[in-house]
């Protein structure tokens, strides 16, 4: 691939980058070489905010645009974003016109930005918010902020320049995002902790005159998979209307958490996987565990008996038992587990046992059971309020102490948790379970 760094000759920023983007290819231009790529350098003497076509200048496959970032509030920061206009264009470009995002490899550049950070400076990724927007090829903005010493800092310029050679996208789950402030925090915060990477981010303040052509234009610009909402970010009546164009537009949305859990799954799988789980429960979530591989995936529906009794046992047990297993655990909007996991075709019967072996140890470990043939039998022993009441116990804290597996002695009395409980069985039918170790 072949890249072009264009800077502006009124650019301290992008001239200290420039620089040593130089130096490093000239000390040790085989180590870049490496990566199959190869470089050029276009100067031009206007602000690259109005850098109109310039792609049309290079065979390049990527544009890097090398520059300064300023702001009213001064921090020192490097960022990244790809360059357009939700609405008028005040800034370079034109009105309503997004430019195509190099939306992997500006990952790619965060994340070695966070490596090469120098000491007192913030990374971050940038709304869409500037020109130029006449750009047919795949572009982004890599900018040190916010003042002349951090314009000319060689720390800073370094930085980059070893951050833009060194950056190779790491299998990443291409979305567009809505919501939050100038440097887009949870944007950031997902990029660097899972595979979602982000190409057009709007600000806040633009969710309330989006359409959804521009919507549409962002994941196309993007060459988006899914959207994610800074919920937090938004008014209910602005978080409602995008949600509402989302879905007529058909644009899958992603929570924080599950582009967190998404592990390495490829996206196709993954939204057949999201599919399924709907079709199950609507709006249903999608836990991923040690699922690799590849393969049709399959719905595995499990005793609900059994998982509820196993959940009530020892919940936080169960999920880490999962993460060794090949499956997807399903749950409810309010995080409620389903009795159904989906794993490969070929893995149903595995799984099927697995699961029984795992819900049982955890349920034998915590509980009184019985085994018979192919019966798990379930002792519940709970505290009898009624039975206290009859031994002239008063409700209140003897009640609790009592409840609690404690003694109380009562006017010269004493009554044992035993004397005030009462027992019941749960039967499961679990086909093998006489097999079991």
């Amino acid at each position: 691939m072949r890249i072009a760094f264009v800077s502006s000759r009124l650019d301290l920023a992008g001239q200290n980058i420039r620089h040593h983007l130089v130096q490093l290819l000239d000390a040790d231009g085989t180590q870049w070489q490496e990566q199959g790529r190869s470089y050029e350098f276009i100067d031009v003497e206007e602000r690259l905010i109005h850098a109109e076509g310039i792609d049309r200048k290079t065979d390049a496959g990527l544009v890097i645009f090398i520059s300064r970032h300023y702001s009213t509030n001064p921090i020192p920061v490097l960022t990244v974003h790809v360059t357009g206009n939700f609405r008028e264009a005040e800034l370079g470009g034109t009105a309503r016109t997004l430019a195509p995002a190099a939306t992997a490899m500006m990952q790619a550049t965060l994340r070695s930005l966070a490596k090469h950070c120098p000491e007192g400076y913030r990374i971050s990724y940038e709304v869409t918010h500037h020109g130029p927007t006449g750009l047919e090829r795949p572009s982004f903005f890599v900018e040190i902020g916010s003042t002349e010493k951090e314009w000319t800092d060689p720390a800073a310029g370094l930085a980059v320049a070893q951050s833009v050679l060194s950056a190779v996208p790491q299998d990443p789950v291409p979305l567009i995002g809505f919501g939050g402030t100038h440097y887009a925090a949870r944007e950031t915060e997902i990029a660097l902790t899972s595979r979602g990477a982000f190409g057009h981010i709007a600000h806040t303040r633009e969710i309330a005159t989006l359409d959804e052509t521009i919507i549409e234009a962002m994941m196309e610009k993007s060459g988006a998979v899914a959207a994610y909402i800074d919920r937090k970010a938004l008014n209910r009546e602005d978080l409602n209307r995008l949600s509402g164009m989302l879905a007529t537009t058909g644009i899958p949305r992603l929570s924080e958490s599950e582009i967190l859990s998404m592990g390495h799954l490829p996206w196709e799988r993954y939204h057949a996987a999201r599919e399924m789980a709907d079709q199950l429960s609507a709006g249903a979530r999608i836990y991923i565990h040690d699922l690799q591989g590849e393969g049709p995936l399959a719905l595995v529906k499990f005793d609900p008996v059994l998982l509820n009794e196993t959940l009530k046992s020892d919940e936080p047990g169960l999920v880490q038992g999962l993460r060794c297993l090949p499956v997807i655990h399903l749950a409810t909007q309010d995080n409620r587990m389903l009795p159904a996991f989906i794993t490969y075709d070929n893995h149903t019967s595995q799984i099927i046992n697995a699961l029984n072996t795992l819900c049982v140890k955890i349920i034998r470990s915590k509980e009184i059971t019985a085994t018979e043939k192919d019966q798990l039998i379930i002792t519940k022993v709970r505290f009898d309020p009624k039975k206290a009441r009859e031994l002239g116990v008063p409700a209140g804290p003897f009640f609790r102490q009592l409840a609690g597996g404690q003694t109380v002695e009562i006017d010269g009395r004493t009554i044992t948790p035993g004397m005030v409980s009462s027992c019941s069985d749960i039967t499961i039918h679990i086909p093998g379970l006489e097999k079991f170790p």
